[in-house]
């Protein structure tokens, strides 16, 4: 009999990884989908700021993108058009 080799690769989490997960965490905790934009804007400076402290190996770009992320996050979901029956069609 031969013995399998049990190696899985373990996914270790990027930094980026873990400060998006933690973005999204707070998004829902903070109550700032609700918030006005105005407010929004301020919350997502502070968070970046919080952020790029954390994790320190985040670069400029990364947390450039992490705002983006989030903001979109944040938006309301838009509702697509019921698209239209073609008369006739089976």
């Amino acid at each position: 009999m031969s013995k399998r080799s049990n190696h899985r690769k373990v996914h270790v989490p990027t930094a980026f990884e873990l400060a998006r997960d933690e973005l999204f965490s707070h998004i829902l905790r903070c109550g700032v989908l609700e918030a006005a934009d105005e407010h929004r804007s301020e919350w997502f400076d502070d968070t970046m700021a919080y952020l790029g402290e954390r994790y320190e190996e985040l670069t400029a770009a990364q947390i450039k993108e992490l705002r983006t992320l989030g903001e979109r996050y944040c938006r309301p979901v838009q509702t697509r058009p019921e698209p239209v029956e073609t008369a006739g069609a089976v």
